[in-house]
Parts: structure tokens; sequence; C-alpha cells
């Protein structure tokens, strides 16, 4: 019986980060701001296509995002490397909130303008990149090496609990309200973020730096390109976003092939919400995955899996069997997004930390956003069935030749053995050494002067106390 109790322990949530105060809270604040978000999300690319009838404009707004999105991004990772990132998380959230303010006077006073709508996305992309590389770099200083794996899988379940009861409550919301007031629900939201962040301990900068230009941002990006593993990592996420997410094809979808009425309705809300679903189901189950080392072969797989999930959801048409494939591919998704943030977080010393994280985040968030724009004008060109199906057909070729040509991926193991622990790669010159497990102090939610940061490369080095 007791092994029994240990298997079901095993094979449930990993909950061992939740025991950490500061964490806590930001990982329980994540999922109600998440919840906003997926409002937000649903409700711009709609209000597009309702404008303008066309989801070539949908992908356009890429154009508007992207800009934003990686500027902020890179300059908010060397902010977070210069300044404490507390202050930082608190500046960047109040501004999402403001954009949300403003997003919700243009759809209560009917402007009915497409290019401002495009303005305040890309306003809103600016303040999410910044504060996506402030956050990203805060969680390896708040839990140890062995537990990064199941930290990034509560955050990255956090994120896509959202995406699962937001379409679903926005689906409903939306016959009664419109999308206005899916906006001002989204600044609302982020009041609990705002709280989890105050009651965080100062995170000063670990080496005492107070520059953050253009030369400290090349730093990390010479960092970036001259790690085999995380360059390799980098493009396989880059090959599951682009070529892989329809998301810019759903309004569409849900309307030509599901019957939605004009407007949106219960099938937009069921296809954005099962990829999400499916990441949740991965999450409650993170017990499974968590403690598993050969990261690289679970990327390559989760990868594969999503392309194979998107290629047959292309050709669906039946609304629960669309549902159920993406479902599928939620799952994978998980996977990839756990253990590409894992590898990061193992590979990067920490007073480089959030000039990598923003430079992650570009991909992994810059990738979607070109996916709205491809899929956008393929699904115009072709149809939204050819466009999905090809793309998830181009994710799996894509993957395969990069595991082949890139076998470092497939190398690569992760030896989480605390502050003795190592990311390697075989043959590779990605081997690392992690940070040190937390002490107490950081476990109840104050700063620890002990936490050293990792400078090698290669070999590991003696650490030092940071001062």
């Amino acid at each position: 019986m007791g092994d029994a109790r240990g298997w079901v322990r095993r094979l449930g949530t990993d909950l061992r980060p939740a025991r950490i105060a500061a964490f806590r809270r930001l990982w329980l604040s994540g999922a109600v701001t998440a919840v906003g978000a997926s409002f937000t999300a649903l409700a711009v690319p709609l209000q597009i296509y309702e404008l303008t009838g066309s989801s070539a404009y949908v992908g356009l707004a890429a154009l508007a995002a992207l800009g934003p999105l990686a500027t902020a991004a890179l300059w908010g990772g060397a902010l977070a490397d210069a300044v404490d990132r507390r202050r930082l998380l608190l500046a960047t959230n109040g501004g999402i909130a403001a954009v949300c303010l403003l997003l919700w006077a243009q759809a209560a006073t009917g402007l009915d303008s497409v290019w401002a709508l495009f303005v305040l996305l890309g306003l809103m992309q600016g303040c999410l990149g910044a504060n996506a590389a402030a956050r990203g770099s805060v969680v390896p200083r708040l839990v140890p090496t062995e537990l990064r794996p199941a930290a990034n899988s509560l955050e990255a379940t956090a994120r896509w609990l959202g995406p699962v009861i937001g379409p679903l409550i926005a689906g409903a919301l939306l016959p009664l309200t419109g999308v206005a007031v899916l906006y001002l629900l989204d600044a609302l939201a982020l009041l609990a973020m705002v709280y989890a962040v105050w009651r965080l301990p100062p995170l000063p900068p670990s080496d005492g730096r107070r520059h953050a230009g253009v030369r400290q941002v090349a730093e990390g990006f010479r960092y970036l390109t001259g790690h085999r593993v995380l360059r390799v990592v980098l493009l396989a996420d880059l090959t599951a976003m682009v070529f892989g997410n329809p998301a810019a094809l759903f309004p569409e979808v849900s309307r030509e092939t599901f019957g939605d009425p004009p407007g949106g309705g219960f099938a937009l809300g069921v296809l954005t919400a099962a990829m999400s679903l499916g990441a949740v189901l991965a999450g409650a189950a993170s017990g499974a995955f968590t403690r598993l080392t050969r990261h690289g072969v679970v990327i390559t797989a989760a990868v594969c899996g999503w392309g194979l999930a998107v290629a047959a959801f292309g050709v669906a048409r039946h609304l629960w069997l669309a549902a159920g494939l993406l479902v599928l591919g939620g799952v994978a998704l998980m996977l990839l997004s756990v253990f590409r943030t894992t590898v990061l977080h193992d590979c990067a010393p920490e007073e480089l930390r959030g000039r990598l994280v923003g430079s992650v985040y570009v991909v992994s968030a810059g990738g979607p956003w070109l996916a709205h724009l491809a899929h956008g004008v393929a699904g115009a060109a072709f149809g939204p069935a050819w466009a999905i199906a090809g793309g998830g057909v181009l994710t799996v070729l894509a993957m395969l030749a990069l595991a082949m040509l890139q076998p470092e991926l497939l190398r690569y193991r992760s030896d989480p053995g605390g502050a003795g622990g190592r990311a390697r790669s075989s043959g590779t010159n990605s081997t690392v050494s992690p940070g040190q497990s937390a002490p107490k102090s950081v476990e109840e939610g104050r700063p620890s002067p002990s936490v050293a940061p990792s400078r090698s490369r290669g070999r590991p080095r003696p650490r030092r106390p940071e001062r």
C-alpha cells in the first residue's frame, strides 16, 4: 500500500517548490493574471477580424507586436541584470494594466480603428517583453537547482490554466458584453500580480553592476550564440512556434468550419482553450516527468508530437475531434516549455540570466507572432486546412532534420544533484555549474547573500559568496 501511495505522489503534481513562500505567491498570482491575459489574447485578434473580415489582418498584427516585443525583451533583460528585479516587475506590470485600460476605452467608445488596435498591441507587447525578462530571471533566485524542473512546471501550468478558463468565460461573456469588458477584467486581474511582486524580497543585481546598454545586450547574445545546447534548444522552440502554431486561424476556422456566429462563440472558446487544457493536464501529472534527465530527448519528442497533433487538427471536421487533437498538442507544448526553461536556467550564469531570458523570450514569444503572420497569409492564400496541416508536417520534418544536424540536443543530460549537480552535454561546450540549493532564508522569502552565481561556460569554478 505504501508503494502505491508513493507512485501516486510521483505521478501527481510536483508541489515541492510551493513550500517556498515567495515562489508560492508569485506562482498563485500568475494563475490569476493568466486568466485575465487570456481575455485580451482572445479579444484582440477577434476585434481585428471583426473590423476587417480578414485573417490576413490578424496575421499583420505581428508586425505591430514583434518590434516592441523584441526591443523591450532585450533591453528589459539587460535592465534585469542591472537593477532590482522586484522594482522592474512592479513597473512593467503597471504598464500592462495601463494598456489594458486603454484597450477597454477604445472598445467601449466604439473607436473601430484597426490601426489604434495595432498601436496599443505594440505598447502591450513592449511591456510584456520587459516583464517576461525580469520574471524569468527571478525564479532561479528563489528555488534550488534540483527543484527547477518542478518550479518551471508549476509556472507553466499557471500560465496555461488561464487560457483554459479564460476563453470559456470569454465565450460566454462575448454575446452579452462584447470585447470591452474582457480588457477591463484583464486590468483588474493584474492587481494580484502587483501584490505578489510587492511581497518579494529585494532582488538586486548579483555583481552590483548598474549599466543596461547595447554592450550589455551584446554580451548576452555572444554567450547565447556560443553555447551549443542553448542555441539548438532555441532553434527547436522556434521550429515548433513558427511552423506549427495555427492560433491566427482560429477565428476563421471556428466560424467557417464549426459554425460560430459573427463576433465569436462557443467553438472559438473551445479551440482556444484546448491546447491550454492539455498543458494543464500534463502539469497535473508533473511528477511523472520533472525528474527526467534526458532533457534534449524530451524536447525533440515534444516538438515532433506537437507537429503531428497540429497536422491532424488541420484536416479535422468535427469540433470535439479537433479539440482533442489540440489537447494532445498542449501536452507536448507543456513538456517543451518546461524543459526549454530548465535548460536555460541550468546553463545561464546568474549575472547574465536576465539578458539570456530576454533573448529566449524574443524567440518563444516572438515565434507565435511570426506564426500569426505566416499562417494568416497562408490561410488567406490556400485556405486554413492546408495552411494548418502543412505547418504541422513541416514542424516534424524540420525538427527531425535539426536533431540529425545538431546531435548535441539528443546527447544533452541534466544531473540535478543540488550544489554538486551539473548540466552537461557530452562533447559540447555546454557544461555549466547550476546554482546552489536555496538556503533557509530564501525559502522563508528573504534574500540570502549565499546564493552564488555561476560564471562558468566550461568547467565549473569554485563559488564565491555574493557581495
